[in-house]
């Protein structure tokens, strides 16, 4: 990693910043793994000064922190890096206050913490004030575009200012420990690797359930709904990953090609498998956690007296190439959920001739590969029973590997500590590429395009359950069940 290296944070003061960004830049110098000579420019509309803004930041920690993991010394070093400019993202004359923060020869990182609409004038501004040179790196966030008519847009201007070697998409999924882990998992194993293939895996489950509603965002929610907010992105790289054929190398150009391939074997939902393969469903009113929580209709900030927006999605997946040929994969996502959890289920076949007949139809190694809320890994294996008393009488079994109780550190990375760390190194293995964005909008465009056509209506599912009684029925037709334990 060069030591020259300055990161410029726009919408340092909205919440990601404050949530995601500066605490991952606060544990990477915690670490040791800043360059002694880094700056950090907390970039934003509000009119205050550095030190204000540090004051802000100090106590954000404190609080996120506690006394006892405060640590003085580290703060202190981290202090001295931040600067805070404020800029109108609108007007261009303003942009040259942060030109003048700019030291030549030093490579140049922007993290645009914005609504996407507003990529395209900071790159024309930045551009315009003398900010951008061939080394400047631009990190995207989520979500890129609506549609894949609006990805393009977002791209191209973006694209008109940075290289495509210098743009880093953000998806916090692929910056979670266990989602590495898949590719040391299937790659340098050879035994999951040998059987990682239609001839041994019945079925995939990829589940990402929160407990959490809109939580004060209905006007903006409302016009997205869940495919968008996360199938598009999130389960898609999760499928990617489970899925991909294995890269010639882990450079960045190989594991990103292997993933547009996948991305681009997808069989379309549409027309009239829609009704067959896709669920939508919206939460009304329920229970979590022993609390009543309300509807989605009347969460607070509603805006209208009915709404068709989905809160729920579930997918019956078909990947049309030789490894995955007629194996299903079974995806869902939705808020409001039982439990709080994101994890990939391989389930696999049952031996064509079983010797213990109690376990027929229930022998099924599953691979579980947890990442939220403990990340790690669980195989579900069939064992004997220890006892006198019955003759080779089995049971299942789990080996769990849990990553934080054998790692040894006293914490797991948060994503976005890996995804900067990777920026600085200028590495974009963990970062999408356009062709992934765009590819993945047109098998999503299509699906949606088909629940418009068909008018399809969400399904209502209670809040606290595992979702609409529909999903249940997308899979128990083909003899399977979710996971939910």
């Amino acid at each position: 990693m060069s030591s020259n290296i300055d990161l410029v944070i726009f919408g340092a003061r909205g919440d990601l910043a404050k949530r995601k960004l500066l605490p991952a830049l606060y544990q990477l110098d915690k670490a040791g793994l800043l360059p002694d000579s880094t700056r950090v420019a907390a970039v934003a509309r509000e009119n205050i000064d550095t030190v204000e803004f540090i004051k802000h930041t100090s106590e954000l920690f404190k609080g996120l922190y506690g006394e006892d993991n405060w640590d003085e010394k580290v703060w202190s070093r981290f202090s001295r890096r931040l600067h805070y400019i404020k800029v109108d993202f609108s007007q261009k004359k303003e942009f040259s206050g942060l030109k003048q923060w700019i030291v030549d020869k030093r490579t140049m990182i922007y993290y645009l913490a914005t609504p996407p609409s507003l990529f395209g004038s900071i790159c024309k501004h930045l551009d315009d004030a003398g900010c951008v040179t061939p080394t400047s790196r631009i990190v995207l966030e989520k979500p890129i575009g609506h549609d894949l008519q609006s990805s393009e847009q977002v791209n191209g201007a973006v694209g008109q200012y940075f290289d495509e070697g210098n743009i880093y998409r953000i998806d916090h999924y692929l910056g979670k420990e266990t989602v590495q882990n898949l590719l040391a998992l299937r790659f340098a194993n050879r035994m999951i690797n040998s059987q990682w293939d239609n001839s041994c895996i019945d079925h995939v489950q990829i589940t990402a359930a929160e407990t959490v509603g809109i939580e004060g965002r209905w006007s903006y929610y409302d016009k997205v709904g869940q495919l968008r907010d996360m199938v598009q992105n999130h389960l898609l790289q999760l499928l990617c990953m489970v899925a991909m054929e294995p890269p010639s190398s882990l450079k960045a150009d190989e594991i990103r090609a292997e993933k547009v391939k996948l991305l681009r074997a997808l069989r379309p939902i549409c027309g009239d498998s829609v009704e067959e393969h896709a669920v939508r469903g919206q939460y009304s009113a329920g229970w979590i956690s022993g609390s009543p929580v309300v509807g989605y209709m009347e969460e607070e900030g509603c805006e209208s007296d009915s709404s068709n927006n989905e809160t729920y999605v579930a997918l019956k997946v078909h990947i049309d190439n030789w490894r995955w040929a007629g194996v299903l994969f079974y995806l869902r996502t939705g808020k409001r959920m039982q439990d709080k959890v994101t994890q990939v289920v391989i389930v696999y076949k049952d031996n064509p001739h079983s010797l213990f007949p109690e376990t027929e139809g229930e022998a099924n190694n599953k691979l579980v590969i947890r990442l939220q809320p403990n990340e790690g890994i669980e195989l579900e294996m069939v064992s004997k029973k220890q006892s006198l008393k019955e003759r080779l009488k089995t049971e299942k079994r789990t080996l769990n590997l849990d990553f934080f109780d054998s790692s040894g550190e006293s914490r797991i990375a948060d994503a976005y500590e890996r995804l900067l760390l990777e920026v600085m190194k200028g590495d974009q293995w963990l970062f999408v590429s356009r062709d992934e964005i765009e590819a993945s909008w047109h098998w999503c465009d299509r699906l949606l395009a088909s629940w418009r056509d068909k008018k399809v209506a969400t399904k209502p599912y209670s809040a606290g359950s595992w979702g609409p009684s529909r999903a249940e029925i997308l899979i128990e037709n083909d003899n399977r069940s979710w996971q939910e334990e």
